[in-house]
Formats: structure tokens, C-alpha cells, sequence
């Protein structure tokens, strides 16, 4: 579920989000009419996980998530859910709040930090201290939470090397399970481009950057942490199902403004305008887009996903959901980068090494069936 709200927007955020709070219960009522009118696109299957993404979807009311969550009880199939995860903001954890959304089966926690440092906090716009932070952390597992992730962001304005050692050290400190952490990219229509533009941004080099992501990776696998995903490391036994499947190439629904779902042969999204979406949706009519993949498009997308994980690509399954022609053409493109090391293989499975991950993107691309 995409929960649209923020307080104010970030300087690096080009996700849709709305500053207008009032339309919260509207948009809770909108919410639970699409999950209602979106109750087959499943077709019956288990639900697995569900995930509170935003936005901020602390923002809303421990009511409004008990409407939300009692409206999925009411129109899927929940009996093997075991994750439930909310993101959230430190200022919105309260003890209270904590106790209360536990109490509604919220199970894991994803708390958007970005950085324990708060001349980095206040560049990037945030809310909250870096102290509220530590003090998030440490309430939600006074309440009993055991599976909570945080962001953090490296390649800021002015980052060092000894700034981010400091920041991963604080993370592994919290005895938390889970590190999402993502390089800065600035996206258009945000403060930070405009700062860029007018060369107020003293960005690390690629060299820096590069320094910063081996640090994570080293203190993070020194902690026992599996790196499972380009992004995402994790203690065994808390990698992020919901992502994981994302990842696994199983089938979704998004609801709310600008969310997308997936059902193995279509792919859609809703309108990103929260006005609209609440008009159409208390009309009956969800505002979407689709489109229907070919077997190329898919066999790109299950390319670009699996080299992401830490399980990498298998050719016989590749064989079994594409054909012979998928898997000759996928094979023939990995001689170069296994010579190079940057691909590993070990009986069918190819996964990218320490060494490829850092050029990920143009190793993914070489891949792909033009």
C-alpha cells in the first residue's frame, strides 16, 4: 500500500507524496473501496505479506491501519501471513504508537533514518534528530519488536569516509536486523537538483562513493549480516520477504495513488494524483494504466531482479519459464564476465561477484535481449 502523506518533502525525494493531512480519512475510505474492488486480481491466492510503504504511513492513525488491515482480513486469503511491515518516520514511533500497531500485527518495522548526523539530517530536510532516531530504535524493541530495518543513505554532500564508518557502527550498535542502504541519486523536480544546478552541492567522487560502499559491505558481512540484495543486508532469518518476492518475480497488488501490481502477464500502475485517485475510486473506478508484457519484457525483468540477489540467475529455471532461445542467448553473454570475475558460476546459477555488484547496472544491461 502506498500511504501518500509526508510532513514536508525531502530534498532528495522524487517518490508522489501530499502534504495535505486532511485528506487522510478520505483517503483511508478510498483505500479500503480499492481493496474491495481489487479483491480478484489475486485470483485467491494466500497473502504472504503486506507492506505499509509510503510516503510516511506512520502518519496515519493506529485506527486507520486497523481499518485498512480488517478490510484485507474481509476480502483475501490471510492465513499464512507473516510479515507486516510499516515504514516509518523516528518522530512518529512513540511508545504508544508502538504498543498500538504491534497490537494490529504490524511485525516488522522499516524506519527511514538516512544518517546518524544531523548537519546531514538538516541538509537532506528531515524532521527528525539523530538522538530520536537511536530513541526510535531502542523503544520499538522495548516493545517487542524483532525485526526492524533501517535506511541509510551513503554518497551525500560532503560525506567522508570516517563520517559513514561512523554511521554504519552506529546502525550495527542498535542490534537491528536489517540495513537498506541506497548511494544518493539525484532525481529531477527535487531541492537537491536544484542545489546541484547551482553547484551548492559538494558531492563525493565516484572513487569515495565506491570506498563507502566496500566499508558497508565489510562491517555489515563482519556483523553476520547476509548482503542478499544490491541494497539490502540482513541477519539470517530477516531478509525482507516482501521484497524478496518482488525480487522472486511473484505476483503483487499495490494499492493507492501511483502504486503498481503485477499478476505475471500484466503490469499496473495507478494515477500518481491522490485528488483524482479519491474521485475515481469513491466512484467505483480505479484510475490505472497497464500494459501487457511480452516474453522479451519478461525475460528482462526476471534478468535485472535475480542478478540483484544473492541467488543469482539459474538456467535451468530461466530454461523452464523462457525456453532454449532465452538460455543460449543468456549463456552466450557470460563467458566475458566470468573470465573478467565478475560473475561467478557454480553448477547452473550465475551470480554477480563482490567485484560486478560495484558495476552492476551496465553488467545487467549487457544481458538483456534487445
Amino acid at each position: 500500500m502506498h500511504i501518500p502523506f509526508c510532513k514536508r518533502k525531502c530534498a532528495y525525494c522524487d517518490f508522489y507524496s501530499v502534504a495535505n493531512a486532511k485528506l487522510k480519512e478520505h483517503f483511508v475510505e478510498a483505500i479500503c473501496k480499492e481493496i474491495d474492488l481489487q479483491k480478484k486480481y489475486l485470483e485467491g491466492e494466500t497473502i504472504q505479506t503486506i507492506y505499509f510503504g509510503g510516503g510516511t504511513p506512520s502518519m496515519l492513525s493506529v485506527n486507520q491501519i486497523e481499518n485498512i488491515l480488517n478490510q484485507i482480513l474481509k476480502n483475501f486469503n490471510v492465513d499464512k501471513i507473516n510479515e507486516i511491515t510499516l515504514e516509518a518516520n523516528p518522530d512518529d514511533l512513540s511508545i504508544d504508537y508502538l504498543k498500538a500497531i504491534k497490537q494490529q500485527g504490524v511485525n516488522r518495522l522499516s524506519v527511514g533514518i538516512q544518517s546518524f548526523d544531523d548537519n546531514d539530517l538538516l541538509l537532506m530536510k528531515r524532521k527528525h534528530t539523530a538522538n530520536q532516531a537511536i530513541e526510535a530504535i531502542k523503544n520499538a524493541q522495548k516493545e517487542g519488536f524483532e525485526n526492524i530495518n533501517i535506511d541509510l543513505i551513503y554518497g551525500l554532500p560532503d560525506l567522508t569516509i570516517k563520517n559513514w564508518e561512523e554511521n554504519i557502527d552506529r546502525a550495527l550498535n542498535l542490534n537491528i536486523q536489517h540495513i537498506s542502504a541506497y548511494h544518493l541519486t539525484i532525481e529531477p523536480n527535487t531541492l537537491f537538483k536544484k542545489m546541484y544546478k547551482n553547484e551548492k552541492l559538494n558531492l563525493p567522487t565516484e572513487n569515495e562513493s565506491l570506498d563507502q560502499f566496500k566499508m558497508l559491505i565489510q562491517k555489515t558481512e563482519k556483523n553476520g549480516f547476509l548482503h542478499y540484495e544490491i541494497s539490502n543486508f540482513a541477519l539470517d532469518g530477516s531478509i525482507s520477504l516482501h521484497n524478496a518476492n518482488y525480487w522472486m518475480g511473484v505476483k503483487y497488488l499495490g494499492l493507492g495513488p501511483s502504486a503498481h501490481s503485477y499478476n505475471l502477464t500484466s503490469r499496473q500502475w495507478n494515477i500518481s494524483n491522490i485528488h483524482e485517485y479519491l474521485s475515481m475510486i469513491l466512484k467505483g473506478k480505479i484510475p490505472y494504466e497497464t500494459e501487457i508484457l511480452s516474453k522479451k519484457e519478461k525475460y528482462n525483468d526476471f534478468v535485472i531482479t535475480s542478478l540483484r540477489t544473492m541467488w543469482g540467475i539459474n538456467t535451468e529455471i530461466l530454461k523452464k519459464k523462457f525456453g532454449e532461445k532465452y538460455e543460449k542467448y543468456f549463456l552466450s553473454k557470460t563467458k566475458k564476465f566470468i573470465e573478467k570475475k565478475l560473475v561467478l558460476k557454480t553448477e547452473n546459477n550465475f551470480i554477480l561477484s563482490e567485484k560486478g555488484i560495484f558495476i552492476s547496472d551496465s553488467i545487467m544491461g549487457s544481458f538483456l535481449y534487445e
